[in-house]
C-alpha cells in the first residue's frame, strides 16, 4: 500500500508537534521550581537536573526529543515550500483574514520566531552543560551540577530576560493553533469535541507562555 507523502508529512508534523506539547508542560513544571526560596530552589533544581542526567529512560527520551523537533522543523518546512509551489500565484481578491485567524495564516512566521529561541536557548543551556562550551559549569554543596546557578545567572541578564519573555507570545500563538491543527489532521473531528478542544488549546497555550515568561521575570527580582 503506497502512502501519500504529504498525508506521511502532515502526521509527522502532528505527532511530533503534540510530543513536543508534553514535553513543554514537563518542563514548565520543573522550571516553576526556580520560583521558590534560592537555597531550596537550587537543592531542589540540581537534584532533578543530575536525576534526569543520570537516568537511561530519560536519555531516550531526550534524543526522542531533539529528534522530534529536527522532524517537525523539516517537515514544516517542507510543507511550507510544496504549498507555495502549489499555488504560486495569489488571487486578486484575497478574503484570508475573514477565513481563518492571522496565527493560522502565519505559522511559518512563527515557527522561526520559536527556532531562533530554541537554537539560542539550546546554546546558553544544553551546549554550556552537555557540551561544555562556554563558562565551565560549577557544582553546588550535594556535588550536582550546579544548574540552578547557569540559570539564574543568566536570568539576571535583563536583554535574554527580554528576549525569553517576548518570545513566549510567538510560542503561545503557535502552541494555540498548532494544537488544534495536530487533532484535525490526526482525524479528530467530532463538533463538541472540536469546541472543548479550541478552549483546551486556548488555556494550555495561555499556561504554557504566561508560564514561561513569567519565570525569568520573577527570578530576576529576587
Amino acid at each position: 500500500m503506497k502512502i501519500n507523502p504529504l498525508f506521511f508529512r502532515k502526521n509527522m508534523m502532528a505527532l511530533t508537534g503534540l510530543f513536543l506539547c508534553l514535553f513543554l508542560i514537563v518542563h514548565l513544571s520543573a522550571n516553576c521550581l526556580l520560583l521558590l526560596p534560592k537555597e531550596t530552589a537550587r537543592g531542589l533544581y540540581n537534584a532533578y537536573s543530575t536525576w534526569l542526567r543520570e537516568n537511561p529512560l530519560i536519555m531516550i527520551i531526550a534524543y526522542a526529543l531533539y529528534l522530534s523537533i529536527i522532524l517537525h522543523t523539516i517537515y514544516a518546512l517542507v510543507i511550507t515550500i510544496r504549498n507555495k509551489q502549489a499555488k504560486p500565484v495569489k488571487y486578486a481578491v484575497n478574503h484570508t483574514q475573514e477565513n481563518s485567524r492571522w496565527a493560522s495564516q502565519n505559522m511559518g512566521i512563527l515557527g522561526i520566531l520559536v527556532l531562533i529561541f530554541i537554537v539560542i536557548h539550546l546554546v546558553n543551556f544544553w551546549a554550556r552543560v552537555k557540551l561544555g562550551i562556554g563558562e565551565e559549569v560549577g557544582y553546588d554543596a550535594a556535588g550536582n551540577k550546579d544548574i540552578y546557578e547557569v540559570t539564574y545567572t543568566l536570568f539576571h541578564n535583563v536583554y535574554y530576560v527580554i528576549f525569553y519573555t517576548l518570545l513566549m507570545i510567538p510560542l503561545g500563538l503557535h502552541l494555540h493553533h498548532g494544537l488544534q491543527s495536530a487533532f484535525k489532521t490526526l482525524g479528530f473531528y467530532h463538533k463538541r469535541g472540536l469546541i472543548l478542544l479550541a478552549k483546551v488549546s486556548l488555556i494550555y497555550a495561555i499556561v504554557v507562555a504566561v508560564g514561561f515568561g513569567i519565570i525569568p521575570i520573577v527570578v530576576y527580582f529576587q
